[in-house]
């Protein structure tokens, strides 16, 4: 019966390569009872028992056992070709593991066909023979790599820079376009690093949506809602800079006139996808609504993208350009002092808007995994971004040092919750399987 193999390939170690026996099952892990022992020193982001490798009942045509990789509902989830699986996975020779996120890589080998395998990742079948072999795939790499462009050389990322690239330069010229462009590039680029940590795939039309939303409303009648109830009817509203009002008073209106009123508008698409989500039956339920606070965060961080887009573009720029061409009298100059504020303010949001909704959203999400203390959840995560960002709006009228302490704190408030949203996410799996069985 041919054997199947599982190679690691990115660490040089004594034992490199093992024989997947075909009366047991074989488990991946930190665990010293583990069949194959990860080196926790090297890899810290691999769960005890990660992963497990099995054959399965049912068997081919030609009676050999065909294998499977399933999920031990570890922190940081397993990979197949670059896709977070779910549970479990049927293997194919050639498949590339992964354990974690850049954890340790191995690739799935059948002794039948170990040599297509082996041309494919450059390793000869036969060692005898690695100074004479030369496959096709080694002159024409392209062909035998299609199932890792996608998944791991950035291929998408780069075409999409690509794009843009050609965008700028056809809009060279014409300054608002060629804002837009830019800003988006570079919101786009702030969002999709956030979208990597969290390790989770979300439809791209659900994180669009997300951020549409959010801008709608702000070009819509609700936002004078907003603006009445938060800035008049409570006290924020926001002091006139010409006026000398002291520190405490500033933090006041900040927290209530963009604090509470903006993280709580940011996260109207959040509830809204969360209510939706209820409408469907598994998966869809999972995939739409918000079912793990790994999904608020990305819904968040999105929705504080359109957010980001609208103000920086609707605002803050066109009144920076007014500003400066009038005082210097060169409409040129304005463009250009407009240009120098969008980079930063666009950027900005990875430790601003999208730290602040994103760390609101793994809240809303904790908040649907633990109903019964739902409102305490909400109010914490609630009042804890909105204190973030009004720290952040009081600082720009402290010190520069503080914008910099306090974005570095909210970034990192961020990071922690994906990192924390990533233990909730195999209680999650299993939630769903359960739901699913439960609505078949």
């Amino acid at each position: 019966m041919p054997k199947a193999l599982l190679r690691q390939l990115n660490l040089n170690v004594a034992q490199s390569t093992f024989t997947l026996p075909t009366a047991q099952s074989l488990v991946m892990g930190r665990d010293p009872r583990c069949q194959i022992v990860i080196d926790p020193n090297l890899f810290g982001g691999v769960s005890r028992r990660h992963a497990e490798i099995r054959t399965q009942a049912t068997t081919e045509v030609d009676g050999n056992p065909t294998w499977q990789i399933c999920d031990l509902g570890s922190a940081n989830g397993t990979f197949v070709n670059g896709v977070r699986i779910q549970n479990c996975r049927d293997l194919q020779p050639g498949d590339r593991l992964i354990l974690g996120i850049n954890g340790p890589e191995f690739v799935f080998e059948h002794e039948a066909a170990i040599g297509t395998v082996a041309a494919v990742n450059d390793v000869p079948a036969n060692p005898a023979t690695s100074t004479t072999l030369l496959t096709f795939s080694q002159l024409i790499p392209i062909v035998s790599t299609g199932k890792d462009l996608v998944g791991k050389a950035y291929l998408l990322p780069a075409i999409a820079t690509v794009i843009f690239v050609v965008m700028m330069f056809a809009s060279l010229g014409q300054p608002r376009m060629f804002n837009g462009v830019l800003s988006s590039y570079l919101a786009i680029g702030a969002y999709y690093f956030i979208y990597k940590l969290c390790g989770k795939t979300k439809p791209w039309w659900m994180i669009l949506g997300s951020a549409l939303i959010t801008a709608g409303i702000l070009v819509s009648p609700l936002l004078g809602v907003f603006l009445w109830f938060f800035r008049e009817v409570l006290p924020g509203e926001l002091p006139d800079p010409n006026r000398s009002v002291s520190l405490v008073t500033v933090f006041i209106a900040m927290f209530f006139g963009a604090g509470l009123m903006e993280e709580l508008l940011k996260a109207i698409p959040i509830f809204v996808a969360m209510f939706a989500g209820l409408q469907f039956k598994m998966p869809w339920r999972e995939r739409i609504g918000v079912w793990e606070p790994l999904d608020g965060i990305l819904l968040g961080s999105a929705s504080a993208m359109g957010f980001t887009l609208l103000e920086t573009l609707g605002q803050y720029v066109p009144s920076i350009v007014q500003g400066a061409a009038v005082q210097s009298g060169n409409l040129a100059l304005g463009e250009l002092t407009g240009l120098q504020l969008l980079i930063p303010r666009v950027l900005g949001s990875l430790a601003g808007h999208m730290a602040y909704s994103g760390y609101f959203g793994y809240f809303i999400g904790l908040s649907v995994l633990k109903p019964s203390k739902r409102w305490q959840i909400l109010a914490v995560g609630f009042l804890s971004s909105s204190l973030l960002h009004a720290l952040w709006n009081t600082g720009a009228a402290v010190s520069f040092w503080l914008l910099v302490l306090v974005g570095g704190v909210s970034y990192a408030f961020l990071a922690a919750a994906i990192l924390k949203a990533h233990g909730f996410s195999a209680k999650a799996r299993l939630r769903a399987i359960a739901s699913q069985h439960k609505s078949n």
